[in-house]
């Protein structure tokens, strides 16, 4: 059965996600913090799979750590990867250094991954950032910086675009009302609410 564990950042950082099928390995998605590390630890779980919505500074922080101690292989948009390891993901800006990692693999739109046991489908979300995806897991999808409860991204970041993030949120009005929203900052809420409440989704 799958098992989603939401951990919410200390300061200024991006909620991060385990996924489980088996409760021993998960995949990390936008692991913002170092001490998710030892939250995995303390569940009995290594995280093999590491997914990034796209790579600033607030949703990276803990990749270099799992990447030394549990070989966690990372992942994300060809277009993210500069952005991930360092160039330009606003961590000088912000003050808050990364220490360096290796993207071990690149994702499509459209791709179907199978990691753990888990089945995770890609979808090409730019707008926030011009490599930024979502990752949609059974009935659930994880948005990163794309959707957020009442809320969408902001576009005056390097590679932002408002047009494009205009299409992004169109796309993910397709999906099914009661579909479960984890975005990268913030509450859970589902496609359906958004629909309803959220201007930036309204068409």
């Amino acid at each position: 059965m799958l098992d989603i564990i939401k951990l919410y950042p200390k300061g200024f950082a991006a909620n991060s996600y385990l996924v489980t099928a088996d409760g021993k390995t998960a995949i990390a998605i936008d692991p913002a913090q170092p001490r998710i590390a030892l939250e995995a630890k303390k569940r009995g779980l290594l995280i093999k799979h590491i997914l990034l919505t796209h790579g600033h500074f607030d949703h990276i922080g803990g990749c270099s750590i799992l990447q030394r101690q549990s070989g966690a292989v990372i992942g994300c948009s060809q277009k993210e990867v500069a952005l991930a390891q360092g160039r330009d993901n606003l961590a000088e800006e912000f003050q808050c250094p990364i220490d360096p990692f290796r993207v071990d693999f690149t994702v499509n739109d459209g791709d179907t991954l199978t990691l753990n046991g888990i089945s995770v489908t890609v979808l090409a979300t730019p707008g926030h950032t011009e490599g930024s995806v979502c990752y949609r897991i059974e009935n659930s999808i994880f948005t990163g910086d794309t959707l957020f409860a009442d809320g969408a991204g902001r576009t005056d970041l390097p590679t932002g675009n408002a047009w494009q993030l205009q299409d992004s949120l169109y796309r993910l009005r397709s999906l099914e009302d009661d579909c479960i929203v984890y975005a990268g900052h913030g509450a859970d809420t589902t496609i359906g609410y958004e629909k309803k409440f959220n201007e930036s989704m309204r068409v």
